[in-house]
């Protein structure tokens, strides 16, 4: 009895009829385990626990997981600045929205001086879609941070007061939350349901000027669901808005 499962029990220092007290199966059946045969999920997970080896380590032939290529399935498309991203792109995600919409930024000024976008979140909202919308504080300390980085001062906090001026009305809508956020931002989100426009900030340039992923979620571990939870941490931070 050669076998992986072989080696590591003996140089655990268990015997056929200890694994099979503790599994509550037949001594023949930990026999047959150490001769080749595959046992089932749970015991597999059981011996991975008793040994102290993994599992393709036990058993080879074991099929490898595929997360890689799932998260990968994930990119719908990159875009390479903010800028290069068609202007109707943002209006069409939200749009698609049956149950939720997110928006995680500083300013997100380019969205709320589209004059469609302030309507359809009004519409989204009658319609039962659940819209929370957290801006930077203006006169919190992050956007006077970003602000220096960007070596604009204290236009960060004018464009943040500008989108107020669109945004703020639609928080007497039923359905839509406005807050604001005293956080660093590594990435300003655009969610609907499971998908997701995702803009990284780039140290000491505008967010214009930075990537663009567009992604749809594929599984409940994924970037999607990563930068969903890190919206719930942002806004679970924030504060209503009262400008």
């Amino acid at each position: 009895m050669n076998s992986p499962l072989a080696r590591a029990l003996h140089s655990a220092g268990v015997g056929i009829i200890d694994v099979a007290a503790r599994l509550d199966v037949d001594p023949k059946t930990v026999q047959r385990w150490m001769t080749g045969r595959m046992p089932y999920p749970r015991h597999r997970a059981a011996l991975v626990k008793i040994t102290g080896w993994q599992p393709h380590d036990l058993w080879p032939t074991l099929p490898r997981p595929t997360e890689q290529s799932a998260i990968a399935d994930e990119v719908r498309i990159v875009y390479p600045h903010r800028s290069a991203v068609p202007t109707d792109v943002w209006a069409r995600l939200l749009n698609r929205a049956e149950h939720e919409i997110d928006v995680l930024a500083y300013s997100a000024l380019f969205l709320a001086e589209d004059v469609s976008v302030p309507a359809l979140l009004r519409k989204k909202a009658r319609s039962g879609v659940r819209v929370r919308i957290a801006l930077g504080d203006p006169d919190g300390a992050q956007v006077a941070s970003r602000g220096d980085e960007e070596r604009v001062g204290a236009g960060m906090s004018v464009r943040i007061r500008t989108a107020l001026v669109n945004l703020q009305p639609l928080a007497i809508e039923p359905g839509i939350t406005l807050r604001l956020h005293d956080t660093v931002l590594y990435n300003s989100l655009c969610r609907a349901d499971d998908e997701m426009l995702v803009n990284s900030h780039i140290y000491g340039r505008p967010a214009a000027h930075a990537p663009v992923l567009h992604l749809k979620s594929t599984s409940d571990a994924g970037m999607v669901a990563t930068h969903t939870e890190s919206f719930e941490r942002v806004w679970g931070s924030a504060k209503p808005s009262k400008l």
